[in-house]
């Protein structure tokens, strides 16, 4: 299968010296749904507008469909479409004239453009707005019309950074829909940044993690699921419980048969074991001897969170316990009861 996208040590450094892209290399093949996953900042949409043209590298080589960056970018802009992290539409033109303006830009025209906008329209759900002026639509509304510009013209590859941010989940598992049938179908490459895992989960065939600026991980999502060897343990402390007991407790752990890594939460501790639920009962046991209290204990099976945690040392989205499935729940635990 040939690769659409070569990228071989790129890096991008901003004049303050920060390193915002540092050394990072993939190959995303032709028809592929390629996710790329990482918290704000970790240089996600940095490396989406350097491959889309939009910024100039620092150094490194990138291919993209054929086409050298340095040597060819309108080759490159030809074949793809670009949905930014931030939402760009004119405000002063309804939704339908933003789509018409757009395809205008693609050189498209006559009946194959009216029947694409009235396509996009239709799924977007946007056809009821279709003739008021975008300035006047919400949030959401102006995030889907920005996403169905981005498709106008058919891409060979689209670049999606973070395109379901702010849409409510029925209107996010419509775009799930279409995308999915747009790679499968249409042969569409696909290549998207998302902090929801799930979505990443269900969709991406092959990702990458990238965390300050380095690729930390990449793979399908089950080999990367199935790195973290077993299950996790989600242990919520209670609020009195001191730094030096949450110490001995957690080397306490780490000792455990089975125990693979423990990282610590603000307010827990996720535990990554083998075999897990043999061991909740000596947890229990461990946390009393050492004086911490424990609000709960809950069993999951790995999930891209737990991947992006063991890899970073970090939830993607901070101050989720959990991002996804809710766990399964094996006890609430306080005062030794479970």
């Amino acid at each position: 299968m040939t690769d659409i996208i070569t990228v071989d040590n790129l890096t991008e450094t901003y004049a303050s010296g920060t390193k915002a892209v540092d050394g990072i290399s993939f190959r995303v093949p032709e028809g592929q749904f390629f996710g790329f996953l990482g918290p704000n900042g970790a240089g996600k949409s940095t490396t989406i507008k350097v491959l889309s043209t939009l910024l100039r590298k620092t150094s490194g080589s990138v291919t993209i469909g054929g086409h050298d960056l340095d040597q060819d970018p309108d080759g490159i802009r030809r074949i793809i479409g670009v949905q930014s992290q931030e939402t760009v539409v004119d405000g002063d033109l309804t939704g339908r004239k933003n789509l018409l303006f757009q395809g205008h830009l693609q050189r498209m025209q006559g009946a194959t453009l009216q029947r694409r906008v009235e396509e996009l329209l239709d799924l977007m759900e946007l056809q009821g707005a279709a003739d008021r002026k975008a300035k006047q639509y919400s949030g959401g509304m102006k995030r889907r019309l920005s996403l169905a510009a981005s498709l106008v013209h058919r891409p060979r590859l689209v670049f999606l950074d973070e395109p379901t941010t702010g849409l409510d989940p029925q209107s996010r598992a419509k775009v799930w829909g279409y995308l999915s049938k747009l790679n499968k179908e249409e042969g569409t490459t696909v290549f998207l940044t998302t902090q929801y895992l799930e979505e990443a989960d269900k969709l991406c065939r092959q990702l990458s993690i990238i965390d300050h600026g380095k690729i930390v991980a990449s793979g399908s999502p089950t080999d990367l699921k199935e790195q973290i060897g077993g299950e996790t343990i989600i242990l919520t402390l209670g609020p009195e419980a001191e730094a030096p007991a949450r110490d001995a407790l957690e080397g306490r752990l780490r000792a455990l048969p089975g125990v693979g890594r423990v990282v610590e939460l603000d307010r827990g501790v996720v535990v990554y074991a083998r075999q897990a639920s043999r061991l909740v009962p000596e947890i229990v046991t461990l946390s009393q001897g050492v004086g911490v209290p424990l609000e709960s204990i809950n069993l999951a099976a790995p999930t891209l969170d737990d991947v992006f945690l063991q890899k970073t040392g970090s939830r993607i989205r901070q101050g989720d316990l959990v991002t996804g499935a809710p766990p399964a729940s094996v006890s609430g635990v306080r005062g030794g009861n479970y």
